[in-house]
């Protein structure tokens, strides 16, 4: 395993295409006639995010020999839709605080947070057919429609002690791993990589959009506010029924059965109850479970890897496989 931040290596590595990358999202984020949009794009794409989608948009498509422009484009694709889908969810959700700032909706409103997400998801649209490369277009396009079917699966089972683990892993596929994979994999289309390299680094992106995202809702009942960029216990605020509850629910007592179904079906929550549940996931090994199922699918993600070439940049995106559970480790 190499040291340091491989996140950070990675942008530095490809530092050179990272910033033709940002030249271009500022430049399609442009409007001419509604300057509210760049106004609440900026708000958030400039919030310091670590462009990670993009990143793996281009390394995959310099793992795999690419020379031209089209990975660029490509990259900020894929970090449009990341950025629609945020301004969409933080109405859903009714979020304050996004990378430890207050959300668009918060500091203009719902309508502008919806209909500029609504603009960059356009815009991706114009990107992502430039190339002329049908297969991308279908990879990228799949990915946009497999994003919203998991936000209205989530949705639907917000507050419902129903959902088991299959059905949250299909959620999270969709909300985040299939952004993931979509990168990986048409960094990869470009460049014309055979269906092995193609299939390989697909597969990566899923096991680590998985991953991530399963150490993020861990952290959401055991992180600090500023590492996450959003306040601890929103997620049981919200009542969605993460991993780290579904744990807790299946060795759950009838009284703390009860628990759950007042504080998450009926959103009844008082005083104390946050801490309650940290202590019901404590008390099962609900925590440690989900911490365990994450590295699991980071060392799957990791395990895909070896059907790459070998390289600098295979070995750090196997590191960044690690580094996104590190944070739970």
């Amino acid at each position: 395993m190499l040291t340091g931040d491989p996140l950070e290596q990675l942008m530095s590595r490809l530092g050179t295409d990272l910033d033709a990358v940002n030249r271009l999202i500022r430049e399609r984020m442009a409007s001419e006639h509604a300057p509210r949009i760049p106004e609440v794009t900026a708000h958030l794409i400039e919030a310091g995010g670590k462009r990670i989608r993009p990143l793996l948009t281009v390394a995959a498509a310099r793992i795999c020999g690419y020379e031209g422009p089209h990975h660029l484009g490509l990259a900020a694709t894929v970090e449009f839709i990341h950025t629609a889908t945020l301004l969409h969810d933080d109405v859903v959700d009714e979020s304050s605080q996004r990378r430890g700032r207050p959300t668009a909706n918060l500091l203009w409103d719902n309508q502008s947070s919806v209909l500029v997400g609504d603009y960059l998801f356009a815009r991706a649209f114009q990107l992502m057919v430039e190339p002329g490369n049908l297969k991308v277009l279908s990879i990228l396009s799949n990915a946009a429609a497999v994003i919203a079917e998991g936000e209205v699966l989530q949705l639907a089972k917000a507050r419902s002690l129903d959902m088991d683990e299959a059905t949250y892993m299909q959620v999270i596929r969709g909300k985040t791993a299939a952004l993931f994979a979509a990168a990986c994999e048409a960094g990869a289309e470009i460049a014309g990589a055979d269906a092995m390299h193609a299939a390989a680094l697909r597969d990566y992106g899923n096991a680590l959009g998985i991953s991530f995202q399963i150490a993020d809702d861990l952290l959401d009942y055991g992180g600090k506010s500023a590492q996450l960029g959003k306040n601890t216990g929103d997620d049981f605020r919200e009542g969605k029924v993460t991993l780290p509850v579904l744990y807790a629910l299946e060795a759950a007592a009838e009284e703390e059965r009860a628990f759950w179904t007042r504080v998450i079906e009926t959103g009844d929550q008082r005083d104390g109850d946050l801490e309650q549940a940290l202590a019901l996931m404590q008390r099962h090994g609900a925590l440690e479970s989900t911490r365990a199922r994450a590295l699991d699918i980071s060392a799957e993600a990791k395990a895909r890897l070896e059907d790459l070439p070998r390289g600098e940049l295979t070995s750090l995106l196997s590191d960044l496989a690690d580094f996104v559970v590190s944070r739970v480790v």
